[in-house]
């Protein structure tokens, strides 16, 4: 939807109004034909047709173009009333900085910032709507450091407070508590897991030893059964040479 074309101080051009809502336009598009529009005017036309309003010509979103610059700088110099006029906001300003103004106006209608009120109030209000508003939050006079609101002045009790505190405190505690007992339980697990792991192959390991040296060991007595043979024949030999 466009600008309002009521809240327009002078002549406003034919060409600087949608051809759809017939407002002064608000982030302006032109199509091929030169009709130009709203943007948010023609995206919604344009879910439901495929032709310029105006004069039934086909077009299509990616057809869509800026304004021409001159027809933009017309429209920027265009001077119209604040939107909060109807609370008193007597300020005239140019198209181009409307926006700026209206996000600053002291006339704006403003939601009250604390949290559970509804009312909105004037910009220029707001401070002191604040300072008696029943949602406002406070320190509580007594020290026991809880925040609370005005409307719960006659309901707060300190010791109430810190009981609930202390409780939730000894529910957090015991949470973590137990989030540390499973958290040491599953490093324990793993440790464990892993030492039976280290265990089962150390135990390989031996097992594969033993077997080399019992290899070995029968190697060293087929080594010494040979070498007594050998000596018995070299004996033997000496003997026969002795009796030559």
């Amino acid at each position: 939807m466009g600008y309002d074309i009521e809240r327009f101080v002078g002549y406003v051009n034919e060409g600087l109004l949608c051809s759809i809502c017939r407002d002064v336009l608000e982030d302006p598009l032109q199509a091929p034909c030169e009709h130009a529009f709203c943007t948010a005017c023609i995206h919604g036309w344009l879910v439901h047709h495929s032709n310029c309003p105006e004069d039934r010509q086909v077009i299509d979103v990616s057809l869509l173009r800026p304004l021409y610059r001159y027809m933009k700088n017309d429209l920027n110099r265009l001077q119209l009333h604040c939107r909060n006029r109807e609370y008193g906001c007597e300020m005239v300003c140019s198209l181009e900085s409307i926006d700026r103004h209206e996000r600053e106006c002291e006339y704006s209608q403003i939601p009250c910032s604390n949290a559970g009120c509804t009312v909105q109030v004037e910009r220029r209000n707001l401070d002191g709507h604040l300072a008696v508003c029943e949602y406002r939050s406070r320190e509580c006079p007594n020290g026991c450091g809880y925040t609370i609101l005005s409307a719960e002045d006659t309901q707060h009790n300190c010791v109430a407070e810190l009981r609930t505190e202390l409780e939730l405190l000894r529910a957090e505690m015991i949470c973590r508590v137990e989030e540390a007992k499973h958290e040491m339980e599953s490093r324990l697990d793993s440790q464990r897991r892993h030492m039976v792991q280290k265990e089962s192959i150390l135990q390989n390991e031996i097992e594969e030893l033993k077997s080399q040296i019992s290899r070995l060991m029968s190697d060293v007595r087929s080594l010494m059964a040979a070498e007594r043979q050998h000596r018995q024949e070299l004996e033997q030999a000496e003997l026969e040479k002795r009796e030559l």
